[in-house]
């Protein structure tokens, strides 16, 4: 499901460029900047549990994710 919304904003954000360049300003590229550098600290965050999980025990399968359930 993550997959589809990172497309869709990916797709938005071509729209601020693609418009912003149409009428000359510089709004739709300074967007799509803030939306690319949210977008980067989701990974960072993401990749940071999966070390963490991959620290925490020897050999990570799938199954292991569920603890983050609770």
């Amino acid at each position: 499901m993550f997959m589809c919304v990172e497309l869709m904003l990916n797709a938005v954000n071509l729209t601020f460029v693609s418009l912003g360049d149409d009428l000359g300003d510089l709004g739709g590229q300074v967007s799509v900047f803030f939306v690319l550098v949210v977008a980067a600290a989701e990974v960072v965050v993401g990749l940071g549990i999966i070390v963490a999980i991959m620290r925490r025990r020897a050999g990570a399968t799938a199954d292991d994710l569920s603890v983050l359930r609770g």
